[in-house]
């Protein structure tokens, strides 16, 4: 370890889901606290009821400060909010408890990168309805991320094995989806996608844009989205420099992506770019009922810190058995880190 060793806060997420324990899982893996100094922000309690289900070598370290930390070879620390009655709390089921808790680890680690004193956050998965039930009036971590540390210009990005997706709109009605493409949004995410690749090392990425319509809409037969607001983007970005290629029909374009011919696409909405990134890294065994596969990670783009989660849910019909994938919060972990390193790159 030396003294650039990144030090990375981990949201536990929803305290009744799989959140604990794939972060128990993915911490118990030298080759992951290898990289890093992470601490886990959550209950104290529940973690430890975590690691014995698991029946994990780790040993719990407890601290109410992240100066507190030892990160010695075997321990999980945890920064205890000690906000949720561990042997009360419904496991694997929806509350306003488990919301509200939720929803104090993002806010406790937002200002620990505020204040410095940790580098990035990894967030275990979130669940809505609890949310809702604890009268967070945010529908999940992109929003409340950048309503605490007050962004205005931020995007989606999901990254997979073969396939790095960003989008122009997330989390709202599909209906809405057309009036929210406009050209400076669209130039917004596309110059995002830029950001991205750069930080990943690719200096002149190729970028690849969606249309919204089907066939991009062949010419304005199909809507003219793509004439009125996302052709005008990309002539913008053109002329400023960028490599950028589209509008595109997204019924094509996802292979040629994965087939190599670009970098990084953006998606006009959520199920655009979440179905083809989904589909190539999550795989589902029909035989034992159990995911087999969850690669894919979540990147919140535009932030004044970097934040990197799982890419799937609470998965409540997993939670608290010990049989939870963590395969996404690994790959988590491991894109923070090189994502960090890229940013401290001269």
């Amino acid at each position: 370890m030396t003294a650039r060793t990144p030090r990375l806060g981990i949201t536990m997420g929803d305290p009744a889901g799989v959140g604990p324990e794939i972060t128990a899982k993915a911490l118990a893996r030298p080759d992951v606290v290898a990289t890093c100094h992470p601490v886990v922000i959550g209950d104290g309690a529940i973690m430890a009821a975590t690691l014995e289900i698991l029946k994990s070598p780790l040993r719990l370290h407890v601290v109410r400060e992240v100066g507190d930390c030892a990160f010695a070879p075997g321990t999980l620390e945890c920064l205890d909010l000690a906000n949720v009655d561990a042997a009360a709390l419904p496991r694997a089921a929806v509350s306003a408890e488990a919301g509200r808790a939720a929803y104090a680890y993002i806010e406790r680690a937002v200002r620990l990168c505020q204040s410095g004193e940790i580098d990035g956050i990894v967030t275990a998965p979130v669940n809505k309805e609890a949310l809702a039930a604890a009268g967070v009036p945010h529908s999940g971590h992109t929003e409340i991320l950048a309503k605490l540390s007050a962004t205005k210009d931020f995007a989606m990005l999901l990254m997979g094995r073969e396939l790095k997706v960003i989008h122009v709109t997330t989390h709202v009605a599909l209906r809405r989806v057309p009036d929210l493409v406009t050209p400076e949004r669209v130039k917004r995410v596309v110059e995002l996608a830029q950001q991205t690749m750069n930080f990943l090392g690719v200096a002149r990425p190729k970028i690849a844009v969606c249309g919204l319509n089907p066939h991009a809409g062949e010419d304005g037969l199909f809507g003219d989205e793509e004439k009125i607001a996302i052709i005008p983007a990309l002539e913008a970005a053109r002329r400023d420099g960028l490599d950028v290629y589209g509008p595109l029909p997204a019924d094509t374009l996802f292979s040629r992506a994965r087939g190599g011919e670009f970098d990084i696409v953006v998606a006009m909405y959520h199920d655009q770019g979440h179905v083809p990134v989904k589909t190539l890294g999550f795989n589902y065994d029909e035989g034992t009922g159990t995911w087999t596969g969850l690669s894919g990670v979540n990147v919140t783009v535009g932030l004044p810190f970097l934040r990197v989660s799982v890419d799937h849910g609470t998965a409540f019909d997993r939670a608290w058995k010990g049989i939870a994938n963590p395969e996404s919060m690994i790959e988590a972990l491991e894109v923070a880190v090189r994502m960090l390193g890229a940013r401290r790159a001269p």
